[in-house]
């Protein structure tokens, strides 16, 4: 995360210092599209995908808009994530499986799944336009997270455990999240712009199965484009 960061500071900087002139154009609506990578570092999981917004300007410091991506990627599932009763009913079963000779003591239980997250978000952005050639923007990042997970065991314990905690070998479940997103755009003409962005949401999906709730970051960078009236 902090490389991500000293790289959208470096890019608004060196930008800024090119071109130190007001924005004259600020387009109506605007539409963004580019890669997502989604990280959840708790969990172990990273996600890459596509991200788009919309958006409307209401004045040049603020706008109003809609936020979707789409990621996927793949975890590993351990018990020191899982609510303390379920790891309490968990030791005594692998103990006495070791006891019996059924697996070595050696052996840590770590379930793979695969994972594919949805993110909705509307609401505010705030805008600084003092120079001409870069944007920088802000906005609360409040929305929903919907997760589909599926279990993919390699042994027959995992198998068990994770039919025990997953019975329809299939998981889904929406989520709230909220935290902050901030990023900048680098004005290429005044219709097209590249821009680069970050926001850092706290969420707790699969509540029944996930001890604690975790911070999950998504890093994005694209192209936007603008249309409609100059609201100037």
């Amino acid at each position: 995360m902090t490389i991500r960061l000293f790289l959208l500071v470096l890019v608004a900087s060196v930008a800024v210092t090119s071109a130190r002139a007001q924005q004259t154009y600020v387009s109506h609506y605007d539409i963004y599209a580019g890669f997502a990578d989604l990280s959840s570092p708790a969990l172990g999981l990273n996600q890459t995908g596509f991200h788009t917004q919309v958006g409307e300007s209401l004045r040049s410091w603020m706008s109003l808009g809609a936020d979707y991506s789409v990621t996927s990627g793949s975890t590993q599932l351990k018990p020191d994530l899982l609510p303390i009763a379920t790891q309490q009913l968990l030791g005594p079963i692998l103990l006495n499986l070791v006891q019996l000779g059924a697996i070595p003591p050696t052996y840590k239980l770590v379930i793979p799944a695969d994972v594919f997250t949805q993110s909705f978000a509307a609401g505010p952005q705030f805008s600084y336009r003092h120079f001409r050639k870069v944007t920088l923007f802000a906005r609360p990042s409040v929305g929903a997270f919907r997760l589909g997970a599926t279990p993919r065991p390699k042994d027959v314990v995992q198998g068990l455990v994770a039919h025990a905690l997953v019975p329809s070998g299939h998981k889904v479940d929406w989520t709230i999240f909220y935290g902050v997103g901030f990023g900048d755009e680098i004005n290429l003409t005044n219709r097209w712009g590249v821009r680069t962005q970050m926001d850092i949401v706290h969420n707790h999906p699969f509540n029944d199965i996930l001890a604690n709730g975790f911070w999950t970051e998504r890093y994005s960078a694209g192209l936007m484009y603008h249309f409609g009236r100059n609201i100037l």
